[in-house]
């Protein structure tokens, strides 16, 4: 004799649903009632007389209809009402007319039809949900990163899938120049975009995104991750070139040394990931004018002047500082600007007007570190542009004591005083002060004419101009006693 097989437990089918679908026990109950109530409205006409209780404890359903009982012979809407005697002898002995009879309703003596338009409706109501857990899931990843295997590839987009077979479109626009997946290659993206048109989600995601690059730092770099480091700023041009600007929360970590990784060993697999795109890590600061003058590099910037109400900057540098400042292409300038904010400015200062001045790096021999740090800070780079900024405003904005101010002043006049000096003493040296009267060019021509009348008159074996010579040193002894 074959053994009967046991119904399938609705507890059991609640917790698929929870693994697999992504609907939670409370969810489906409320859909598997309103199923039945949408069975049973087409089949009664209406489902407001109707009580549909589940038992998620024993998986069992129970509908109740409640009707009016009415005299024999008066049922108009026999899904509304019913008579006196067919309510007593449903097991109701004691009805009155006017009172509530509520009767049973065992669903499968409805038949096979009914049982299917309860699986469709059913169906198609955990479709939806499926369709808004996915949607509600999704979005809340929008930024971040995902990963999915190649599917299908055609000439705009790539198809992947995730782990629970998700779709995720890559549209060409939004990978790499230089990306080439094959079928079955895991690709990493950020989620760009989650659409619900007509209740069909659609998931964008992306590469180029300065969000992938941010994910990547984190994901590489374990202090970020902690939130000792902060990424405060991000600038791409995908497949060239990016900058990006951190900040440590502790004193004790360097944010661009432990983005970077002993030898490059952190970055180098998010240089490898996004196709040897050229990464700038640079120390963000609040200071707008350092902030450009980092963002510039490697540029070295001689003097900035900043409109900030409408985010503009001129930046001066030395002639040959200019081509490093702009880049191959403009892409350093760029995603400088993109970086800070700023529409930024390159002009080219001729050389006469650098050539005495000294960037304050390099008297870190007599001025300390932080003093000129705080220099920097307020937009002075170079000697000469201390030199003209006035002393109190040195002392105000640098918050520098006032014998520091002194210090640095006198360090920076002294040398170029040397300069200065220097290029006196270069100089030729004047002619001997000693002579009182008379001039000793014209005491030497004299000679010399004499010298050469003499060897107009007796001279025989001697030669005219070792005399003129002799004459000559004799004009200068004299001169001298």
């Amino acid at each position: 004799m074959a053994k009967k097989n046991d119904a399938p437990n609705m507890v059991e089918r609640f917790a698929e649903f929870k693994e697999l679908k992504n609907i939670d026990k409370t969810t489906m109950i409320s859909v598997l009632e309103e199923s039945f109530r949408n069975v049973l409205a087409k089949m009664f006409g209406t489902d407001e007389n109707l009580d549909v209780i589940m038992n998620p404890d024993k998986g069992d359903v129970q509908i109740f209809q409640n009707l009016e009982v009415v005299a024999d012979g008066a049922v108009r809407n026999p899904n509304l009402e019913i008579s006196i005697s067919d309510a007593r002898a449903d097991g109701d002995p004691d009805c009155e007319i006017g009172e509530e009879h509520t009767r049973e309703i065992i669903f499968a003596n409805f038949g096979r039809r009914a049982i299917l338009t309860l699986r469709q409706t059913l169906q198609s109501k955990i479709l939806e949900l499926q369709k808004e857990a996915i949607y509600s899931k999704f979005k809340e990843l929008e930024g971040q990163l995902v990963s999915g295997e190649v599917y299908q590839t055609w000439s705009r987009e790539t198809l992947l899938l995730d782990d629970d077979k998700n779709e995720l479109l890559l549209p060409k626009s939004e990978s790499i120049p230089g990306d080439f997946f094959r079928k079955g290659e895991t690709v990493r993206a950020v989620v760009s975009n989650v659409d619900n048109k007509n209740n069909n989600p659609k998931i964008t995601v992306s590469r180029t995104s300065p969000d992938f690059l941010r994910r990547l730092f984190e994901l590489e770099v374990p202090e970020i991750a902690e939130g000792l480091i902060n990424i405060k700023a991000v600038a791409r041009i995908p497949g060239e070139r990016a900058k990006i600007a951190v900040e440590s929360y502790d004193d004790r970590v360097d944010p661009v040394g432990a983005c970077v990784g002993v030898k490059g060993s952190r970055i180098h697999g998010i240089v490898r990931e996004l196709r040897n795109e050229n990464i700038d890590v640079i120390n963000w600061t609040p200071n707008a004018a350092l902030f450009i003058e980092r963002a510039l590099s490697p540029a070295r910037v001689s003097n900035i002047r900043l409109d900030e109400e409408v985010k503009r900057a001129e930046v001066f540098l030395r002639p040959e500082e200019v081509s490093l400042a702009i880049g191959k292409g403009g892409l350093n300038i760029k995603l400088a600007s993109k970086l800070t904010g700023y529409v930024i400015d390159v002009y080219r200062d001729t050389e006469q007007v650098f050539e005495e001045d000294i960037y304050l790096d390099e008297f870190k021999d007599e001025i300390e570190t932080w003093v000129i740090d705080a220099l920097k800070d307020m937009g002075c780079v170079t000697a000469k542009s201390v030199l003209a900024t006035p002393r109190a405003v040195l002392i105000d904005k640098a918050d520098l004591e006032e014998e520091t101010v002194d210090h640095v002043l006198e360090v920076l006049r002294a040398e170029f005083d040397d300069d200065n000096n220097t290029s006196a003493s270069d100089e030729p040296e004047a002619q001997d002060s000693c002579v009182v009267d008379g001039d000793p060019a014209e005491d030497i021509a004299a000679a010399a004419d004499e010298a050469m009348d003499a060897s107009d008159s007796c001279a025989v074996d001697t030669d005219p101009a070792e005399d003129i010579a002799a004459a000559a040193d004799e004009a200068m002894e004299s001169e001298a006693k």
